[in-house]
């Protein structure tokens, strides 16, 4: 019997190789390439296609799709007219005598526009709490709501921001290291940064209401929402986007400048088709098109961080920037930062 099943194993091992060695790297017919070696491109660009035939078969047909959207190929031409950015998969189904065949190749698709850079000018300083680690910053009816992190000290608040009173606050349990919030129908969303999970809280009584876990995004952020669904970012150059009801990943954008795939997007806002993202330990703030990813602005805020106290953090590191809707302004902090700027962004 132990024989029989022996006999029975190996003719099933290799009937699974034959069926699957029409397909690996070795057994296929055809090869995709492209123009650029580097297969590196701009959005509007065009590049040249091409499918070698390697048995000269007779071909019924090909479609090509980028990260499975169907592209249109005319004259072995491809153009980047509505292409999603970032770095995607191009691939070519080849239709012949019944059967097809997958061929793939990874392509970069950065901007065709370089970052507009932008400076700023100091309104108004307000105190701000040196303890708190800051992680997010938002306002809701002329109120800021703020995030903190390090583990033992996590912490949502409600604060005065022209005192800097903090009129209500619920600490993380000490495990937790707090992350980004933004705030939608009356409820607080946070994040934790590596334990895979984010909270949820009714916005008047700070009562947790539930919990939700990560899907495929690597850790906890920013966050921000355009009223209909969540931004998140997590440390790569994808920012998320999630349901506010199931809390579920429905899709991202990449970051791209017109040079280069970006990543580090921290501390999140959103104002106007737009995403503001603090850039992880830098002095500047990312403006991104919230629909494609490029980057097309960048806030220098160099020289902030010498009018606070520098105390016992040798590190202040600007993070957090929210837009106030009463005063149609900007405020930005930073971690263990004593002073709350509100400032105007200007073109440099």
């Amino acid at each position: 019997m132990k024989i029989y099943k022996v006999l029975i194993v190996t003719f099933l091992s290799i009937a699974l190789v034959a069926c699957n060695g029409a397909n690996s790297s070795t057994q296929k017919k055809f090869a995709l390439e492209i123009s650029d070696s580097e297969k590196e491109f701009k959005l509007n660009d065009t590049f040249n296609i091409k499918i070698i035939n390697k048995k000269s078969i007779e071909i019924d047909s090909i479609k090509y799709e980028l990260s499975g959207k169907l592209i249109s190929v005319s004259n072995n031409t491809v153009l980047l007219d509505n292409a999603n950015l970032g770095k995607q998969e191009l691939t070519a189904t080849i239709y012949y005598d019944g059967k097809f065949e997958k061929n793939s190749t990874g392509i970069t698709i950065l901007s065709n526009k370089a970052p507009v850079v932008y400076t700023y000018n100091i309104i108004n300083e307000y105190p701000h709490d040196q303890k708190a680690f800051t992680q997010g910053l938002e306002f809701h009816n002329d109120t800021l709501y703020e995030s903190t992190g390090k583990k033992g000290q996590s912490s949502i608040r409600k604060v005065n921001y022209k005192t800097g009173e903090i009129l209500k606050q619920v600490d993380l349990s000490a495990g937790y290291f707090g992350e980004g919030i933004t705030i939608m129908d009356d409820k607080i969303y946070q994040l934790t940064w590596q334990e895979g999970i984010g909270f949820i809280y009714d916005l008047n009584t700070f009562k947790q209401l539930e919990t939700f876990k990560y899907g495929n995004s690597k850790e906890g952020w920013g966050l921000a929402n355009d009223g209909k669904k969540l931004f998140k970012s997590d440390g790569t150059e994808k920012i998320w986007f999630l349901n506010p009801k199931t809390l579920a990943e429905e899709g991202y954008i990449q970051i791209v400048t017109n040079t280069s795939v970006f990543n580090k997007a921290n501390e999140l806002e959103y104002l106007n088709g737009k995403i503001y993202a603090n850039v992880w330990q830098k002095d500047s703030v990312m403006i991104i098109d919230a629909n494609t990813g490029a980057i097309i602005g960048v806030i220098d805020f160099r020289g902030l961080k010498d009018k606070v106290a520098k105390g016992n953090n040798l590190d202040l590191v600007l993070n957090g920037i929210a837009f106030n809707p009463t005063t149609k302004t900007f405020f930005v902090t930073g971690k263990n930062w004593d002073k709350l700027f509100e400032i105007e962004i200007v073109e440099k």
